[in-house]
């Protein structure tokens, strides 16, 4: 075969060659909250990479985190293990990883029309667990979904599944900044989730067949995921997108931002504001400028910082500050404020975070 042949027939079918994937950091690349680190929580929503929002809601208990075993052309996965095992999921109990897609980046596919366009999703999945999974493609309002199954052929080997998605011709799609399709990957559900139907949509929500595979219930058992794509097209998985890091890390960006990680003990200078003394010289307040606009002014975290410190100009003598949440909205924020020393009036400067910690914004979906 020609190497013109082979191009031709890896280029997609509709849409342009770049911004195909609607999926952000599909190849696990970016964690800003752990760096690595495995977190842990019972029915609670963690981000184990960004952008792929996972929970544990049984009587056992998973260990997630970013990893470095990928198939060839890629580095990092996320990966489920199993630290406690349930091995009878009751009623509404369940575990997944879940990836949103905002609504103002499906507006192309008209999704909830008689124009739905056909979408084509992809990954490559490993787990020491083969049989039958299932993913669920749902709405923001999660009253229409579409259970589709996939079957993990050999044991803690990479494969890469293709599925095709119709899209749904009823329904309500979000177009908005809010949450337009969710795709989720489950590792084991209760019987309250068990669709009748899969592969059509259905007026409710559901996860997946009834007979998924219950990862739980296999103390030690591991699930991974990488390379995951979502793009239009019936039958077009087209290589992954891969993209440079700094244009990953910002879409990321949009939904949550940590512009403070630092150890304990150490100190890290948190940003140059645009702020100044009030002529008073008492109180200074800032505004930060985030690196993108998040996607809605976003929820904002201190964890483990001792204290804050302003530096203004000549006015060397660093001074302890407070700190508020209020978010105004989703580009400029007031967030710190000092007082008690007496600065000079119209003195700009920065803040340092004493101590170590971590600082966050938050607008995910």
């Amino acid at each position: 075969m020609s190497n013109a042949r082979k191009l031709a027939d890896n280029l997609p079918t509709e849409g342009s060659l770049t911004g195909r994937n609607m999926v952000i950091n599909g190849d696990m690349r970016i964690d800003q909250r752990n760096s690595g680190s495995a977190v842990t929580g019972h029915n609670t929503n963690l981000f184990p990479v960004d952008r792929f929002r996972c929970i544990e809601n049984t009587d056992g208990s998973v260990s997630m985190q970013r990893v470095q075993d990928a198939p060839a052309g890629f580095y990092y996965s996320l990966k489920f293990t199993v630290t406690g095992t349930d091995t009878s999921l009751t009623t509404t109990q369940f575990c997944r990883a879940l990836h949103p897609i905002e609504g103002s980046n499906i507006g192309h596919l008209n999704w909830g029309t008689s124009n739905a366009k056909t979408c084509t999703l992809s990954f490559y999945v490993k787990s020491s667990v083969a049989g039958q999974y299932y993913v669920n493609i749902f709405n923001g309002s999660a009253n229409r979904t579409m259970v589709k199954g996939y079957t993990i052929d050999a044991a803690n080997t990479w494969e890469r599944k293709i599925i095709t998605v119709a899209g749904d011709t009823s329904g309500s799609w979000s177009t908005s900044t809010g949450g337009g399709i969710y795709i989720g990957w489950m590792q084991g559900t209760g019987p309250s989730y068990i669709v009748s139907s899969t592969d059509t949509y259905v007026d409710a929500f559901d996860m997946v067949g009834a007979n998924q595979v219950n990862l739980l219930a296999t103390n030690g058992a591991t699930w991974q995921l990488t390379g995951v794509q979502f793009e239009v097209g019936e039958n077009n998985a087209t290589p992954f997108e891969h993209e440079l890091y700094e244009a990953a890390l910002k879409k990321c960006q949009r939904y949550f931002y940590q512009p403070v990680n630092v150890t304990s003990g150490s100190n890290q200078r948190f940003g140059f504001y645009t702020a100044s003394a009030y002529s008073s010289g008492t109180v200074v307040y800032g505004t930060y400028t985030f690196p993108v606009p998040m996607r809605a002014a976003p929820s904002y975290a201190v964890t483990n910082i001792s204290s804050f410190k302003m530096r203004f100009g000549a006015d060397t003598t660093a001074t302890s500050s407070s700190y508020h949440g209020s978010v105004s909205n989703n580009t400029i924020t007031p967030v710190f404020y000092a007082t008690g020393t007496t600065f000079t009036a119209g003195r700009h400067g920065w803040v340092e975070a004493i101590g170590g910690g971590k600082v966050s914004f938050d607008a995910e979906l």
